[in-house]
């Protein structure tokens, strides 16, 4: 095996001492920090350790556990209980230490801060060694014999703490636990390889070359006052680091969110937000409820409440799950606010000024009975294209292809499965065939530089092949954001024209600064 190190590298401590630890036969190769070892990154990454089958380890927990676990250490001598308590420090490392390590070192290395500006950002992790290490009465981590959890923090704690003033007495147990990690042959040794006067030097070198970090884990307030002045900012761009917008499909407010919601957006774009976190971007992770649109009209028939009370219902029910599961959205918003309303209606006075709207009479469903017009999920029959026998009034959810109610074969009002007939009446369409030479070059140049799927290639390919039409962006419901136009204002949006400006006005009741993050491509991506 070959390890590859590079002095001054903050992962270099842990990863040497853990090899020395335990007498892993590893090569040891010095390099720059900037060296490009690991062939399939797409970035330097060091430290990084070479198996002799030619794959890579380059976490520096993993590669610390690898060499405990080929030596056969931990697995003789842990229980289940004791590898447990091991594996949650390797990951509140990764989560919660190191961020906030990163962001002191950078004021203590770079901005030369000392005192109580680089303390306050790493007190509560230290706080909370200290306890465990008070309530357990051990001299280790996970018991009485050191581990590899122990070299993992020891290692990430020590860049910091070698400066004793960040190491309040008080902490009595983690400075006794600290120094008696210093005085460990393996972690001397590893101290007077990687941590000297050069090393020092390119660690700064290295720290000048990167954004500054996250400031996310500034020290608590100390009065109520303070608390309240800091609830009060929010995340913005900011200029010279790198600022991440993460969103995750709006979840219909209409049903208890299960697993598969979870897993198929809101899990992977939380995870995604993490990673950029622990890479001290500034991050902003949006979502909320989608609660517009016919489907809430028919929850709140079933239920017998009126469409508000149903999203209010849903709104508390799905917050309630995604904190539960923990998911770090910095905002969780409704597309029922008057955020919506304005910035919905602002757009739509844009595309009517600049022409992109036509006025046509359609031909409608209506069921007579209940004396409505049947929009959307209020009419289901046979889809046309592929007879598949539940294809709704606007789409049909088996072959994809989107319909109007009135294609449907064999069609049935949702509502008391009566018979609707065809009635007219008069709504607006954006006129997409205005725009499909200007979308045409666009495609041209985004999915030739772009991360396009195979699948979402082909879709888009042929919306353009057979030609865009233009779409209707009206419905006759009262469940909805209002048309603002004179002839018009029994109507509301169609939900998929409205809905996703839900990420905008999402986004504009967490700041009214919104516009900062949704209109400045050069800071944001």
């Amino acid at each position: 095996m070959k390890l590859c190190l590079s002095e001054g590298s903050l992962g270099g401590l842990k990863v040497l001492a853990a090899a020395k630890a335990t007498g892993a036969p590893v090569e040891v190769q010095w390099l720059p920090q900037e060296a490009h070892v690991v062939p399939f990154l797409t970035r330097p990454q060091l430290p990084a350790l070479q198996l002799e089958n030619g794959s890579f380890l380059f976490s520096t927990n993993v590669i610390s556990q690898y060499f405990f676990r080929l030596s056969g250490k931990e697995i003789s001598s842990f229980n289940n209980e004791q590898s447990d308590f091991a594996n949650q420090f390797f990951e509140w490392d990764i989560t919660e230490l190191e961020p906030a390590l990163s962001a002191a070192l950078y004021l203590h290395v770079v901005q030369e801060k000392k005192g109580e500006d680089v303390l306050g950002i790493i007190r509560k992790p230290l706080d909370y060694l200290d306890q465990i290490l008070t309530k357990k009465g051990t001299s280790y981590l996970t018991g009485d014999v050191e581990s590899a959890a122990d070299i993992v923090l020891w290692g990430s704690l020590f860049p910091l703490l070698r400066d004793d003033s960040f190491l309040p007495n008080e902490l009595k147990a983690l400075r006794s636990w600290f120094q008696n990690m210093n005085l460990k042959e393996y972690c001397r040794k590893a101290v007077e390889s990687v941590w000297t006067p050069k090393g020092l030097l390119e660690l700064k070198a290295y720290l000048q070359k990167h954004p500054a970090p996250s400031l996310a884990f500034e020290k608590s307030a100390t009065n109520e006052a303070k608390e309240e002045e800091s609830a009060q900012q929010h995340l913005l761009p900011v200029e010279g680091m790198k600022n991440v917008l993460i969103t995750s499909a709006l979840p219909y407010v209409n049903n208890v969110p299960h697993l598969g919601n979870i897993i198929g957006c809101v899990l992977s774009a939380d995870t995604f937000a993490r990673y950029c976190r622990l890479r001290n971007w500034n991050t902003l992770y949006i979502c909320g409820t989608d609660e517009y649109g016919t489907a809430t009209e028919t929850k709140a028939m079933e239920e017998g409440l009126t469409p508000q009370q149903i999203c209010d219902k849903y709104y508390a029910i799905h917050a309630e799950i995604y904190q539960w599961f923990n998911i770090s959205f910095d905002y969780f918003g409704r597309t029922t606010t008057a955020q919506q309303t304005t910035i919905a209606q602002g757009i739509f006075q844009q595309l009517l000024e600049r022409s992109y709207l036509l006025t046509e009479t359609v031909d409608q469903l209506k069921c007579e009975k209940c004396a409505r017009f049947l929009a959307d999920r209020f009419v289901e029959g046979i889809c046309p294209f592929c007879n598949y026998e539940e294809a709704r009034g606007d789409q049909c959810d088996k072959c994809g292809k989107l319909i109007n109610a009135t294609e449907l074969k064999k069609p049935v009002c949702k509502v008391c499965q009566g018979t609707p007939v065809v009635k007219s009446s008069q709504h607006l369409f954006l006129d997409l065939p205005k725009l499909e030479e200007s979308l045409e070059k666009w495609l041209a140049v985004s999915q030739s530089s772009g991360d396009w799927t195979p699948n979402s290639r082909y879709i888009a390919r042929s919306w353009i092949r057979d030609g865009l039409k233009p779409r209707c962006i009206t419905r006759d419901l009262k469940w909805g954001t209002p048309v603002p136009l004179d002839g018009f204002r029994e109507k509301v949006f169609y939900v998929w024209f409205d809905a996703p400006i839900g990420y905008l006005s999402i986004t504009a009741n967490y700041t009214d600064q919104w516009e900062k993050w949704w209109k400045n491509p050069e800071q944001v991506s």
